[in-house]
């Protein structure tokens, strides 16, 4: 009871400040507008194959040279276009420079109270795996484990991040598109898996859950 309150509390608490966060995720990920989902996917992709070839600090470097040469390259050039057609427009980011950045202490107080959520909520659910509360589930969170370290052999974190990339990418829209052929086999898979874990409930002592 106590987890389930704890979780509630972390989705009510978070609901609100995720929801058009999460509404305009989505329609990347389905690629709503072609242009953009395009551009934010080439984008990311473009930015981890950096990754794999140069330094966290050469890429953020570049990063950082190619965004000042073009806005020290357009400053410049409206400048002087201001010069020759004598015209008084001003700053040319003068909007951009004018909006509001700073983070006010409710917002820090917000964020942190959210984070402070995450992190306890994950320190509880780590020391109920760890120190076997449930075993089954202490024992598919092992069963994981170990299926990671295979992953982890074949494949370094920015493959995987990589991978995982273009999965969200791709994966709604294939989902979109056979939904019911895919909830089939899921269908199928979960019951496979809850009859075997029930299995292992009725034969592992002390593996049965409290009611």
């Amino acid at each position: 009871m106590e987890r389930g309150r704890c979780w509630l509390t972390l989705l009510k608490s978070t609901n609100r400040f995720f929801y058009f966060s999460f509404a305009t995720v989505v329609d990347l990920l389905h690629w709503r507008d072609l242009k953009q989902s395009g551009l934010v996917f080439g984008s990311v992709l473009l930015l981890l194959f950096s990754l794999t070839q140069f330094s966290v600090v050469s890429v953020i470097a570049y990063l950082a040279l190619a965004v000042l040469s073009a806005t020290i390259s357009f400053r410049i050039y409206k400048s002087v276009l201001q010069a020759v057609q004598k015209t008084d427009e001003g700053h040319p980011f003068k909007a951009y420079l004018e909006v509001e950045v700073a983070l006010s202490t409710d917002q820090i107080s917000k964020y942190v109270e959210k984070t402070q959520l995450y992190i306890n909520s994950t320190v509880k659910e780590l020391r109920r795996l760890f120190l076997v509360q449930d075993l089954v589930d202490s024992i598919k969170f092992a069963v994981l484990m170990w299926l990671l370290t295979y992953v982890g052999a074949l494949f370094n974190g920015l493959t995987l991040m990589i991978l995982a990339v273009i999965s969200m990418f791709s994966m709604p829209v294939v989902y979109e598109k056979y939904q019911t052929q895919i909830d089939q086999y899921l269908g199928l898979v979960r019951t496979q898996v809850n009859s075997i874990m029930g299995k292992i409930r009725e034969k592992v002592p002390g593996a049965k859950k409290k009611e």
